[in-house]
């Protein structure tokens, strides 16, 4: 089969969506599939419009703006789009939407126009988007188009389902390599000194990190130090992007310069091997539609403490291999959610009897994330929407 995967962001940009169209494209070629990726992202070398094929196979159409001042956004999108479907004549146009995806939407209208069978994958939860997407999506009849729909879990599915109001989605799950991240058979279970948090995300307001810090600063304050001064908990934050100045600014406000370290922006490899050193990872955002960090790390052996109303979720179960806390989803407003982690987190501090239970789990099960699972997904799919054409 001839896919073309239609996504804003592609690597060099780092996040979820990144990751995963890259990832999927790899695995597609390893299965026998023709791949192409069509982004608006340039390319490391600064390339905006030029056509590259990875080492992994997959050919890459990068088609971003000079004007846009490293912005995923392309208004010629559309022609553009038009003009390699016609070139490369795939069998089926995957589109990735996340909350603001002018650029996936230019893919949507193109395969449509085009009337190339289309897929389309939400990344995202459209909590507050529900009411004026769906009105979008009735103006321009995506609701009710032939294109087969999905979404990254069942709690990002179940908005997807409200804003088309259709009864028709998938989940397409993230996935991940399993053993790139199993931890080593010599790896301690038992934790020892102060309880080190971790949490791997991309500093912006989406991700919440300046409320972790003030999660983690109030559980700090409640536990205080052991009898030789040191913190009894520790939170290491991995990642970059347009909140740092201002988190950096609240740890130093806060005075939590040592409980709190920056490790910047890792690749893979390093975060496997700070993730050894580690005993837990949290994950703040409320809206998650997946949250393929926490899938990371689950792999590697730590327990995730998150919101029960998130992607997380779908691979974490409350009291087995992490802890599940009180959100939106019980009707509570972000204060209280934060109160929630704030007690899981004291809670693990306190009682090392939990937590040696959820890392024996955690280090022992890998989670069930196979790249196998997540290609048959897609089969069924590419196969609704070929079907629907």
């Amino acid at each position: 089969m001839r896919i073309l995967h239609v996504s804003d962001c592609f690597p060099p940009r780092t996040g979820g969506i990144e990751t995963q169209v890259h990832d999927l494209a790899t695995h597609q070629v390893r299965a026998g599939h023709e791949v192409h990726v069509a982004t608006a992202t340039a390319g490391n070398d600064g390339a905006r419009r030029a056509t590259r094929v990875l080492g992994t196979g997959v050919r890459v159409h990068r088609m971003a703006w000079a004007l846009s001042f490293g912005l995923p956004v392309n208004p010629r999108g559309v022609w553009l789009l038009r003009e390699a479907i016609a070139r490369i004549r795939p069998d089926v146009v995957h589109v990735h939407a996340g909350v603001v995806s002018p650029f996936a939407l230019d893919g949507l209208i193109a395969a449509r126009s085009t009337r190339t069978p289309l897929a389309v994958t939400w990344h995202c939860m459209l909590d507050g988007l529900v009411t004026g997407y769906g009105a979008l999506s009735r103006l321009t009849g995506i609701g009710r188009s032939a294109a087969a729909v999905s979404a990254v879990s069942q709690v990002a599915g179940e908005r997807v389902v409200r804003m088309l109001a259709r009864d028709d989605v998938l989940v397409v799950p993230n996935g991940l390599t399993v053993a790139d991240w199993q931890p080593a058979a010599t790896a301690p279970v038992e934790p020892e000194g102060p309880l080190r948090l971790v949490a791997t995300q991309r500093l912006a307001p989406r991700k919440r990190v300046a409320p972790l810090v003030e999660i983690v600063d109030a559980a700090h304050r409640r536990l205080g130090t052991d009898p030789s001064g040191v913190p009894r908990l520790r939170l290491g934050i991995v990642g970059a992007g347009p909140e740092e100045p201002r988190v950096r600014a609240l740890v130093r406000r806060l005075g939590l310069g040592d409980v709190v370290t920056f490790y910047g922006q890792l690749q893979r490899a390093e975060l496997a091997a700070l993730y050894a050193d580690k005993h837990v990872f949290v994950a703040p955002a409320r809206l998650e539609a997946f949250g393929i960090a926490g899938l990371e790390a689950r792999a590697a052996g730590l327990p995730v403490v998150a919101g029960r109303g998130t992607g997380v979720s779908e691979y974490i179960t409350d009291g087995v291999d992490g802890l599940l806390t009180p959100d939106r989803a019980d009707g509570l407003d972000d204060a209280a959610s934060d109160r929630a982690l704030t007690d899981a987190i004291v809670r693990l501090v306190e009682d090392r009897e939990l937590l040696s239970r959820l890392r024996r789990r955690a280090m022992s099960t890998p989670p069930a994330a196979d790249w196998a699972d997540v290609l048959a997904a897609c089969e069924r799919l590419y196969a609704r929407a070929l079907e629907r054409a």
